[in-house]
């Protein structure tokens, strides 16, 4: 008799060039009951392939791999829908690799020193639909090679005057708590806004909110 109260673990695939690093990963991916790594590639196109063969949930993506690169791995796979979400790794803060990966459609990044508690938290988080890493922090990303809000203003005439506020607040890095205590407004109202603006621009999470903020 199946049971019914078994939950399906969180299917991964890890993608970098160091069968080392990839296999340090899958030993602490795999010590946790509710992840399961279901597949490892070495290069873009072998991770493409990896996709198709085991059709996982999260994407590990390390950015700088010989033949096709993270960037372009990753644009190919947004252009699939929702699924697989990926996880950017880098071994640099503020890396433009990772900026472009974020562009690209990734849902956030994390750095490869990253304490092994947050890499889990974080493959759990963009499973859950969310960002992973801070606004704040990618702002100051996108910082490194051009930022400034070049939004044009007829894309963003579908948006309310208040949604335009809360698009402003949120592109510059503010949280949800930061925005309701200048607006005036609860945190749910803000998170109401936030979906609404997301719908309309046609984006899918803050990360995305942001890069599309800072003229991405």
């Amino acid at each position: 008799m199946p049971d019914v109260g078994h939950i399906a673990p969180i299917r991964v695939v890890l993608v970098d060039d160091q069968a080392l690093f990839r296999s340090g990963l899958r030993m602490l991916l795999d010590s946790q009951d509710d992840i399961e790594v279901v597949g490892e590639a070495a290069d873009g196109a072998a991770a493409l392939a990896e996709v198709e063969r085991t059709d996982p949930d999260v994407v590990l993506m390390d950015v700088r791999m010989p033949g096709m690169d993270g960037v372009t791995a990753t644009e190919r796979l947004a252009a699939r829908g929702a699924r697989p979400r990926v996880l950017v790794l880098t071994t640099f803060d503020l890396d433009e690799a990772a900026a472009r990966a974020l562009r690209a459609g990734a849902s956030g990044f994390v750095l490869k020193d990253a304490r092994p508690e947050f890499l889990l938290a974080a493959v759990r988080t963009v499973h859950a639909g969310a960002a992973v890493i801070a606004p704040a922090a990618i702002g100051h990303l996108l910082d490194t090679f051009g930022s400034g809000h070049r939004g044009r203003d007829d894309e963003l005439a579908v948006l309310s005057p208040r949604e335009r506020e809360i698009y402003d607040l949120a592109g510059r890095g503010l949280s949800n708590a930061e925005i309701a205590a200048h607006e005036y407004v609860s945190e749910a109202t803000v998170k109401t806004h936030v979906s609404r603006v997301l719908a309309k621009l046609g984006l899918r999470d803050r990360v995305q909110l942001v890069v599309h903020w800072h003229g991405g």
